[in-house]
């Protein structure tokens, strides 16, 4: 997809197809009090070639009364493509419900797609586009190191890219290094007692995975970058100073901004943290999946 492309207005929607819902799990524990569901859907598309960290759109129905013929958003597929029993390709995405505030009014509507998706049961349909973006590549260098940074349900994109690198990459010896950042343990994806699916790579010597949370977990406040990353930063630099280091980031825009504040910290400065990050982005060695 060209890089000149910013909203999701500009996306191209034209070649849809048809999916159908295999199955809707919620992978948050109750307790938590954020729902987020893995959907598994069936495409209609029998040559749909989707690579890691690559994302799909989804046209949910859109409000008649505003004009709106559907609502597009992207979701990063949260598993390896696989083919269903049906020989069509299979996907998995993660989808947050979320619901809004009114500014004015103080009142709170329900987000149009996720709570579209969040409400499907096995054998709905629903119309999809894509794939898009740029994927998170393997490195060439098969010993090289990866640090993954993800938040929310940009842990998607890293479940698949982990378990691509552990199954299906058998010359790979490099190490990875994964930082999830959430609100609290319990909106921890795919690492909280619902589901723990990273826990079948913790007994290799080479993958490491860090919990960054929020202080003040029962607020929407920022999370804790600065103190998890900084507890390692003599580390991180030193890997970040090597030339077979690959930095990948998933998740809200916001990332960025937060990020940016943690590594300056542990490089000792905004300009050497700015001159460092530079050159990872020029060679292609910091990918970023925001949204």
């Amino acid at each position: 997809m060209n890089s000149a492309v910013t909203h999701l207005d500009d996306y191209d929607t034209e070649d849809r197809f048809e999916a159908t819902v295999v199955g809707s799990e919620r992978i948050t524990p109750d307790a938590s009090g954020v729902e987020v569901r893995e959907l598994t859907l069936d495409l209609r598309q029998p040559d749909f070639d989707l690579h890691l960290g690559q994302s799909v759109g989804v046209l949910s129905p859109g409000s008649k009364e505003f004009g709106q013929e559907h609502h597009f958003r992207l979701y990063s597929v949260a598993d390896l493509p696989e083919r269903g029993g049906s020989g069509l390709p299979r996907i998995k995405i993660a989808v947050r419900r979320v619901s809004y505030v009114d500014p004015y009014s103080g009142e709170r509507y329900p987000g149009v797609s996720s709570n579209y998706l969040c409400d499907l049961v096995p054998g709905d349909t629903i119309t999809m586009a894509g794939p898009y973006g740029l994927a998170f590549e393997v490195p060439e260098e098969m010993d090289a190191n990866l640090i993954l940074i993800g938040t929310g349900t940009g842990i998607a994109p890293f479940r698949a890219f982990v378990k691509h690198l552990y199954k299906n990459v058998a010359d790979w010896r490099g190490s990875v290094t994964l930082f999830y950042g959430a609100r609290s343990g319990l909106e921890l994806l795919y690492m909280n007692d619902q589901r723990d699916d990273f826990t079948q790579y913790y007994d290799t010597d080479t993958f490491e995975a860090f919990k960054a949370l929020s202080p003040r977990p029962g607020w929407s406040g920022v999370i804790d970058w600065e103190g998890t990353l900084g507890q390692r930063g003599e580390k991180l630099w030193s890997l970040l100073e090597l030339p077979n280091t690959y930095v990948y980031v998933a998740g809200l825009v916001k990332m960025r901004e937060e990020l940016d504040k943690a590594f300056a910290q542990i490089a000792g400065s905004e300009q050497k943290w700015a001159r460092r990050r530079a050159e990872l982005t020029a060679g292609g060695r910091w990918v970023e999946l925001l949204y």
